[in-house]
């Protein structure tokens, strides 16, 4: 008997990569291969070669990183449907991730997210010309606080900005580097913690503005379907079976508010909550926002979760 309750699936982003992810997917399940196929036909990328043998640091090139991501997580999507005929009640994806919760959703085809998150990567990372750029995660730092601050280290052509809400303990900023600079500066003298992210693109932030006008022709002429599967957008953290492109085209210099989705959907009732795809990094972050009376899972073992959802 198939699972059937009040559940979240969550779809990882940018930063779940990691050499070698969808190895079990290949081996132990034949309807993956068409996924990988269908994959690098639409992004003109060998897909598979990247995620199971890298090199690293061409797996991390934003441009790589997104379609590969994508296609591993709606691979892991179609083999739990298969095998245990899942049937979320809610979906929502971190970032990059919401491509693949809307795919999952049914609200827009595989092959057309594929080739939209590709010129999604390469679009982002041309927005901010390398060292221009930079983000950090800030830890145990109240959100009003960080954005008083933010707008403190913030001047004429320098700014910085709260940019994901990931958890009450963890929140990440980006902009000029110059102006995250200042802001680090600042937080190290009140003893208070951050981490430096190893990208120089500063996603979400509004220096993502040139990405937006390269991809909103791109989103805007894309068919998005109209089914009853509910989503919670990053842009609105509010649940609604309505989708559009503008929700993505928005997304990319918006902040997203992830912890604000999870909160929405344990106010809905959801008790259930599995992370589709690569890595862990939702699981640890649900982990952190949500109170202990709901059931968190990964899929970092596939056959482990299908005996879980069964």
């Amino acid at each position: 008997m198939a699972y059937s309750g009040q559940m979240l699936a969550m779809f990882p982003g940018q930063g779940s990569q990691f050499v070698g992810m969808g190895r079990q997917l290949i081996s132990e399940f034949p309807v993956v291969k068409s996924v990988f196929e269908e994959a690098e036909d639409a992004a003109k990328l060998s897909i598979r070669r990247l995620c199971l043998d890298g090199p690293e640091d061409e797996l991390k090139l934003t441009a790589n990183t997104q379609p590969c991501i994508l296609t591993v997580s709606v691979a892991t999507w179609r083999v739990l449907q298969s095998e245990t005929g899942v049937v979320p009640s809610l979906f929502a994806g971190h970032s990059l991730g919401e491509y693949s919760a809307v795919v999952a959703a049914g609200k827009l085809d595989f092959a057309r997210a594929v080739y939209l998150v590709r010129r999604r990567g390469e679009a982002m990372q041309a927005a901010v010309p390398a060292g221009v750029g930079a983000m950090a995660a800030v830890v145990n730092v109240a959100a009003t606080d960080l954005q008083a601050r933010c707008a403190d280290a913030s001047e004429t052509g320098s700014v910085v900005e709260v940019v994901n809400f990931n958890s009450p303990q963890q929140l990440v900023v980006a902009g000029h580097k110059t102006a995250v600079d200042r802001l680090c500066v600042g937080l190290e003298s009140s003893g208070l913690r951050f981490v430096m992210l190893p990208v120089s693109a500063p996603f979400h932030s509004s220096l993502m503005q040139p990405a937006r006008v390269a991809m909103e022709p791109l989103l805007t002429e894309s068919k998005f379907h109209k089914t009853p599967t509910r989503i919670i957008p990053n842009l609105t953290a509010e649940i609604s079976d309505q989708y559009s492109a503008d929700l993505l085209v928005a997304q990319i210099n918006s902040p997203v508010k992830w912890t604000q989705s999870l909160e929405s959907a344990y106010a809905a009732g959801c008790r259930d909550y599995v992370e589709i795809g690569p890595g862990k990094v939702l699981f640890g972050l649900a982990r952190k926002t949500l109170p202990r009376d709901v059931q968190l899972r990964h899929t970092d073992d596939v056959r482990e979760t299908i005996t879980a959802l069964s």
